[in-house]
């Protein structure tokens, strides 16, 4: 009938810390603007840890300067290099550039062909490469082949002249009777 005014009051002190934790998570979750400087926070330094060692890397203004003299150089040096890697860097800059809707309408057609006739010259590359070591693959196995008949042969010319001198020297070293 009547519980033991101790077991009350443990339990009232359990309730009590469980509504507080209650209370402290929805305030937690009603406090947008403490969250969303935590989240911030948070990115920030992750931001900052993965770069960190980025500082250390980045060459000063002497050394870009330098740099630039080398390049320069070397441009004068190499024109034509310079105009094929001018030429390469502005094909991929293309490429890398999503087409519109006119260049679709008008080159599409075209491109598709292209990418197809592209597709077809690599695949009989790909079959002539393949034809290629099958058949290297095939002069090597037969030279392996006539090469083994003929240290073969040679062994055995070798044995038998060696076996005939064998059996002349048994015969001389006999005793005859």
């Amino acid at each position: 009938m009547g519980q033991d005014p101790e077991a009350i009051r443990s339990e009232i002190e359990q309730t009590r810390e469980r509504m507080g934790e209650t209370v402290d998570a929805l305030g937690y979750k009603t406090d947008v603007k403490a969250r969303a400087k935590e989240s911030v926070t948070d990115r920030v330094d992750s931001f900052k840890g993965k770069f960190s060692g980025v500082s250390d890397s980045v060459p000063s203004t002497g050394d870009a300067k330098d740099a630039a003299k080398r390049g320069k150089g070397i441009a004068q040096e190499n024109p034509l290099g310079l105009a094929v890697g001018a030429a390469a860097v502005g094909f991929l800059a293309g490429l890398m550039v999503p087409a519109t809707r006119v260049e679709n309408e008008k080159i599409g057609p075209m491109a598709d062909t292209m990418k197809d006739q592209v597709k077809e010259t690599a695949q009989v590359a790909i079959e002539h490469g393949k034809e290629a070591a099958q058949d290297a693959g095939q002069a090597a196995a037969q030279a392996v082949k006539e090469t083994g008949q003929q240290h073969a042969e040679e062994a055995k010319s070798d044995l038998q002249s060696q076996a005939e001198t064998a059996r002349g020297e048994m015969q001389r070293s006999a005793p005859t009777s």
